[in-house]
């Protein structure tokens, strides 16, 4: 994991088939039919994703009245694999709210960023707001 007070970015392992982090809002274009939907699909076998953002897509399929049995069947077939949020992340989460306060990005999209800079994958999201961030990370949108 990094610092980001040292300004060290150190690298952790990742797995061996990932290319790409995926945010929740790339996942929810895909479920929905959205815009950007097939640029996320494809990406989605070479994926992976913080499990806090695996609670927020879960977490709206619960609002859209999917609960149970069909919650988990959802994820699964989604086929992403999950990465542990760890206190190492947690940390590196909060620290990246001073330099990205002033775009409102939420707790899970810095989950998702803390999971890219830790692994050194570019990101791919839906959310307009992180163009522009000033992170040692790739960010890619689904759409234009």
């Amino acid at each position: 994991m990094s610092s980001l007070r040292s300004g060290v970015i150190r690298r952790s392992a990742r797995p061996m088939t990932a290319d790409r982090v995926l945010d929740a809002s790339a996942v929810l274009a895909i479920i929905k039919g959205e815009p950007g939907a097939g640029r996320a699909r494809v990406r989605l076998a070479r994926s992976i994703m913080s499990s806090v953002n695996v609670a927020e897509v879960a977490t709206k399929l619960v609002d859209w009245g999917i609960s149970g049995p069909g919650l988990g069947r959802i994820v699964t077939q989604l086929g992403l694999e999950v990465m542990p949020f760890g206190p190492a992340q947690a940390i590196q989460t909060a620290e990246l709210r001073v330099v990205t306060r002033h775009r409102g990005l939420s707790l899970g999209d810095r989950a998702c960023l803390a999971l890219a800079l830790s692994t050194g994958l570019p990101v791919l999201t839906a959310d307009q707001a992180w163009r522009g961030l000033n992170l040692d990370v790739q960010i890619e949108l689904i759409r234009g």
